[in-house]
């Protein structure tokens, strides 16, 4: 949330602390600026262009894609380790989701087999296109969990308003993939 409040400050609100109970060492807390929120989804109209400038505004200090620090989906820690290419950062991402399937559900061999499909023919088929010959992503700062439940509009200012962040530098496009069917169409993100 710091990294987008520091890349557009009217999009989130400022953070202010975080840190972990005295008490119990697995219940965590985070504490931003108080901002009083309609009860509604930003216009359709004019948030894909927020988020656009979010993307150009947000460009990964370092060049490489994933995060400096571990950010959480919930309760689940995400695989931001940082990476030199889109294929090799989403790769993880989506490893680890198998992993804690498997450690979850136990092993499937009919999981094992669409696994091995995924990691060794369909990513690098989508994927590795995006970045050779000449083709290069820029990795920008995206949400990472943006849907509708994450949205809102600010009272006080009728401007879009994101949170609940678990963040990364990443493809721009990465972002599309949870918002729900219902909004997705009609979201169009301008170059």
């Amino acid at each position: 949330m710091t990294a987008i409040h520091n890349a557009m400050p009217d999009i989130a609100p400022q953070p202010i602390g975080h840190g972990t109970y005295a008490n119990d060492c697995d219940t965590h807390f985070f504490l931003c600026r108080f901002h009083a929120m309609m009860n509604r989804l930003p216009d359709a109209q004019d948030f894909p262009a927020v988020l656009a400038q979010l993307h150009k505004s947000g460009i990964s200090p370092n060049g490489k894609f994933g995060f400096p620090v571990t950010t959480y989906q919930g309760r689940l820690p995400q695989d931001n380790t940082e990476c030199d290419t889109w294929e090799e950062c989403f790769s993880n991402g989506i490893e680890q989701f198998f992993r804690a399937e498997e450690e979850a559900q136990g092993f499937d061999e009919e999981m094992a087999v669409l696994r091995e499909g995924i990691m060794e023919k369909v990513i690098p088929r989508l994927l590795r296109p995006l970045e050779t010959d000449g083709n290069q992503i820029q990795p920008c700062l995206v949400h990472g969990d943006l849907w509708d439940g994450n949205t809102s509009v600010d009272g006080a200012t009728g401007k879009p308003l994101i949170f609940d962040a678990c963040s990364s530098y990443a493809h721009h496009e990465c972002e599309f993939q949870r918002i729900p069917h219902s909004i997705e169409a009609i979201l169009t993100v301008p170059s």
